[in-house]
Parts: structure tokens; sequence; C-alpha cells
């Protein structure tokens, strides 16, 4: 046996809805021609003109305003055999343009509810195809890891000769293919941290960290890399000679991300024998990080997309990044409350700066 499936209404047709609009139109067309014609009964044309452009169209709208204004005007004649007065006639007036105005407003919010919907059916659309196109390459980013961390272990195993004697001039194209597979898989890490915290947002293992520490150790894994570029890293602690803490409430990790971040970016912008600056900077309520320099500085249409992810810019850089550094950088700044930003030194150079809420326990921070 069926199961009962009660039975949904019916949707009135366009007919039906055409014949309950000139229903209407009779009923005000009677209250109309058998009243006195001061009595002006017009005003309730504006049901079935809003109706008609509800249900029917524009063309409807149109029609059923002409005939609701033409019968207000012709009921000063007819049925007839009363004296027309200059106030019965400023009335109908007044009625029959309210009418139109009726009519031509109603029209135009249609027309508007319809570009409303079109625009917003436009944008899920867009949001869905996003979406897709997220979940597609955040997959293909993970399922390349595997092959990648494959392909390390094995050519580390080459290096380390588990498969023979290796020659001199093999042991360089073997360290030179591992650090292009490293540098590889660090891309596609990065473009896992970007997805991910778009979707889930960033999560963050916080505990109170130096500033200062951060920023030494990241330098210290880029000593190389500024070496390669004939760059010089140097710190300084704003006003002060000495060194000193820079104590926030962060996640270690992600922070010192942050600092790589910037100073690739800085050294890549750098040119060979020019020198980046760290410069920590403790405040009131800030804990403030410059990170200075002297290469060619920002162009004026470039700010507001430095952060923006994929974004590279135009500059004649020793090195091309994958324009996701910065962008993750923001995240991890953001989500600790801080503030990232950039400026162009003067007369050369650039300053890329964040700074965050200094922790407010330093005290009690054994060091």
């Amino acid at each position: 046996m069926e199961p009962f499936k009660p039975k949904l209404p019916k949707k009135p047709s366009r007919i039906d809805k055409s014949l309950l609009i000139v229903g209407l139109f009779i009923v005000v067309m009677t209250l109309e021609f058998f009243t006195p014609n001061e009595y002006v009964f017009g005003y309730l044309y504006t049901g079935p003109i809003l109706l008609a452009n509800s249900w029917l169209g524009r063309l409807a709208t149109f029609q059923a305003t002409v005939v609701a204004v033409s019968l207000t005007i012709l009921n000063l004649v007819v049925p007839g055999g009363e004296l027309i007065k200059a106030s019965t006639v400023a009335s109908r007036t007044i009625a029959a343009m309210a009418l139109i105005v009726t009519g031509v407003l109603s029209d135009r919010i249609h027309r508007s509810e319809e570009a409303i919907a079109l625009t917003h059916a436009k944008l899920e659309a867009q949001e869905e195809l996003v979406g897709l196109r997220e979940d597609f390459a955040s997959t293909l980013t993970h399922d390349l890891k595997t092959p990648l961390l494959g392909a390390i272990e094995t050519l580390k195993a080459f290096e380390q000769e588990k498969f023979g004697a290796v020659l001199p001039a093999q042991q360089k194209v073997l360290a030179t293919m591992i650090r292009s597979h490293a540098t590889s898989l660090q891309l596609l890490e990065t473009l896992l941290d970007v997805y991910r915290n778009d979707t889930e947002g960033l999560k963050l293992d916080l505990a109170p960290v130096d500033l200062v520490v951060l920023a030494e150790e990241a330098a210290s894994t880029l000593t190389e890399l500024a070496a390669n570029r004939r760059v010089h890293l140097s710190f300084s602690y704003g006003d002060s000679d000495w060194r000193q803490s820079l104590w926030v409430q962060g996640d270690a990790l992600q922070l010192q991300r942050v600092f790589t971040n910037l100073l690739v970016n800085a050294i890549n912008h750098s040119r060979r024998g020019d020198r980046v600056e760290v410069v920590l900077e403790p405040q009131a309520s800030y804990q403030v990080v410059k990170i200075l320099d002297t290469g060619a500085g920002i162009q004026p249409e470039q700010f507001p997309h430095l952060f923006e992810r994929f974004y590279q810019g135009h500059s004649d850089r020793q090195a091309k990044g994958s324009g996701l550094g910065l962008y993750l950088s923001r995240q991890i700044i953001e989500a600790h409350g801080g503030i990232i930003w950039a400026e162009n030194r003067v007369p050369s150079g650039a300053i890329f700066a964040f700074k965050l809420p200094v922790y407010p326990f330093q005290s009690s921070v054994t060091v």
C-alpha cells in the first residue's frame, strides 16, 4: 500500500491571474460609474496594477495603467447628466497621476528585483565555482606531497651512496635536485596552509614568546641564502643599543614563518652588496618589528595588492616567489590580533613591518 501523499494546492495559471485582475477592474468600475462623479474610487485601481506587475510583467502593467487612467478620467462624463465641477476634475487628475506613478514605480521595482535576483544568482554561481576550484587545488596540492617526499628520500639515498658509489660531480647534481624538490615541497605546504586557513581559520598554539629570539632563529636559517645573494643581515633595537626582549602571546612556529617570509622577501628584493636590517622596537602597547631593505622600493599601485594571494608585483628582484609568503604572513599576524603593513624608505628601499600586542605579564616570564 502506497503511503498517503497530501495534494499540494494547484498554482494559479496565467489565465486565472488575468481573470482575477479583470474582476478587480470590474468591481472598481462598478463603484466608479454607479456613484456620483465627485466620489473618486480610481485610487483602488492601484491593486490590479500592482498585481499585473507582479504576475504578468511589464506589458500587462502598462496596459492596466492605461486602462485605469482612462476609466478614471472617463467617469467625468460617463454616465453623464451631472455638473462637472473644477474640484472634481482636479481630484480625478490627481488620481490619474497617482495611478501613473504607481505603474511606473512598480515597473521599476520589478526590474530592480529581477536585476538583484540575477546578480544574486551570478554571485552564488561564482562562489560555487570558487569553492570547487579551491577544493580541487587543495586536493591536488595534498596529493602531490607524497610523490615529492618519495623523490626527496630516494635522492638522499643516492646521495648517501646506498645504491653504490657516487662521483663528486653527481653529488652536486643530487644536492641541487634535493634542494629543488625541497623548495617545491615547501611551496605545496604553504599552499595547503593558505587554503586551510581560508576555509577553517588559523589554529594557534599560544604561549609567551620572545620576538627577538624568533627573529634571530629565522635569520640563522637564511644565512646561506643571504650569502649566496651577497646580502648582509643585521639587527637593531630602535633607540636602544642593547639587545632586549619583545614578549608577545603567540604561536612561535607561525610567527617564525612570518619572519622567514619577510626576510626572504627582503633578501630577494635586495641588490648584491646591500643590507637587510631587522629593527625590533618595544612600545607601550605593541611590539613592533620592521624589516628594512635597500632595494628599488614599492610602486604606488602595488600597495593595495601586496598582501593578496598570488600577487608578485613587478620588480628587478633576484628571485621570483610564489606570491603566497606575504598573504600567509598577513593571515598569521591578523590571527594574533596584530597589524601588518608596508611602506617605502627614503631615499630608496622598502619596509615591511608588523606589530603585536605586548604580553601583559612580562615580569612573570623567565628568560
